[in-house]
């Protein structure tokens, strides 16, 4: 049987763990500068409070004190997503973290698969104060099914359990089609058109039909909803083919030496997320974006791919070849309001070739940038990096009601006083 664990209302749930006064009220979570809603608690839901409206929109809300107002904080929730999984993988042999919130995992047979369930959660809330539920099932879809009616109906306790053919029926003929994960919105579409409204009515389908429509992906969907397992738990990620760090600035920006910093920062971002996950890329293109927001100003859209000497995941390499495609790219006389790094050719650093005979490929460089790495996990991000990085600090983005970072800067931990 697939478990799926999903954190309910992650990031609004984050904020509210350090801060209990939030508990029960509408909370929003913002994007980077603050500009749309990306997460709602159950109560700014049930205020009617929709995913990815403006900030501007329900300004009197938030001057009125109806809802609190968060910034995003990913350094927070990426910590406590680690916990959250850490937590889940001490519970069961095999997991697969599909986002920051969501993780499949393996339940064996001939357990009781409801107490299963229950002890996780309580594992999890207790350890870590996130609310989750968790769904079972014969496939991973059933399993996703089954967790969105953990959260949706309070009876299951947070806990859903589809384990018969009855079950699993009751479950397709109340999820729309549209709801079914692996079906996109397209699919979705074309499938209403021929009277499809429900997953179960999809299962009617003959499956040859089915392959023809959505080919051997919806095919595998289909299967999946009867009960026949289709997919299976991927333990090692797929190699990806780019890893990118860009962000909107906090104020627009008009010079090179503006834009110096920026580029630095997301370089080095990306060299960092580089050895995370034990990769090494051969290329790096920095782009510039002005706002198409503001169609009273000269618009450009830019980019310049720099191809490394060798593949690498060393900052110092990366940040200057990122510099060095910003001059490139460079147009003066517009306002940017966007800028990232996006590295490619990358492939695994095992598989990487030893040029005995390169000088950029210093032996020590693999030390170097795993000290750094080192220094920055347990003192916080951004404690030793490049200078090119502290060029122009005025292009961060807008943060202006952001959480402190309660478990990962000693600066920012909770004082408690006792009172004698």
């Amino acid at each position: 049987m697939f478990g799926l664990l999903d954190c309910n209302n992650f990031y609004a749930s984050c904020e509210t763990v350090f801060n209990p006064n939030l508990r029960g009220r509408a909370v929003v979570v913002l994007s980077n500068n603050d500009g749309c809603v990306i997460a709602r608690s159950y109560a700014a839901k049930e205020m009617g409070i929709k995913m990815g409206v403006p900030a501007f929109q329900i300004k009197d809300l938030i001057d009125s004190g109806r809802v609190v107002v968060r910034s995003s904080n990913y350094t927070l929730y990426g910590d406590m997503s680690r916990r959250v999984m850490q937590i889940l993988s001490q519970m069961v042999d095999d997991i697969e973290i599909y986002s920051i919130d969501e993780a499949f995992f393996v339940i064996p047979d001939g357990i009781d698969y409801v107490d299963m369930g229950r002890r996780i959660v309580d594992a999890i809330v207790m350890a870590t104060g996130i609310p989750v539920s968790v769904g079972i099932a014969a496939t991973k879809t059933l399993a996703k099914m089954a967790n969105h009616a953990a959260k949706k109906y309070s009876g299951f306790r947070h806990v859903c359990v589809i384990d018969n053919d009855a079950r699993r029926v009751a479950a397709l003929k109340l999820t729309p089609i549209d709801d079914v994960w692996g079906i996109g919105r397209r699919y979705a579409s074309r499938l209403q058109s021929r009277d499809v409204i429900s997953a179960f009515d999809f299962t009617q389908l003959p499956r040859d039909l089915v392959r023809r429509i959505m080919t051997v992906g919806g095919e595998k969907t289909w299967c999946e909803l009867k009960g026949i397992s289709c997919i299976d738990l991927e333990q090692v990620a797929p190699d990806k083919q780019q890893i990118c760090t860009s962000r909107s600035f906090g104020v627009m920006l008009e010079t090179l030496d503006e834009l110096n910093g920026p580029i630095a920062t997301f370089a080095a971002r990306c060299g960092a997320k580089l050895r995370r996950d034990k990769l090494v890329a051969g290329t790096v293109m920095p782009f510039l974006y002005t706002n198409r927001f503001r169609p009273d100003l000269p618009q450009c859209a830019l980019h310049h791919v720099v191809a490394l000497p060798h593949a690498t995941n060393d900052t110092r390499v990366i940040v200057s070849a990122a510099l060095d495609g910003l001059k490139v790219i460079y147009r003066p006389g517009f306002l940017y309001k966007k800028a990232g790094v996006i590295m490619g050719d990358i492939y695994p650093a095992s598989r990487r070739p030893i040029d005995l005979f390169s000088e950029t490929m210093d032996p020590s460089t693999d030390c170097f940038m795993s000290a750094i790495d080192s220094i920055n996990q347990r003192f916080g991000p951004g404690t030793v990096k490049s200078a090119a990085e502290l060029i122009n600090q005025k292009w961060r983005p807008m943060a202006h009601s952001r959480s402190p970072n309660y478990t990962t800067d000693i600066n920012d931990i909770i004082d408690i006083w006792c009172r004698d």
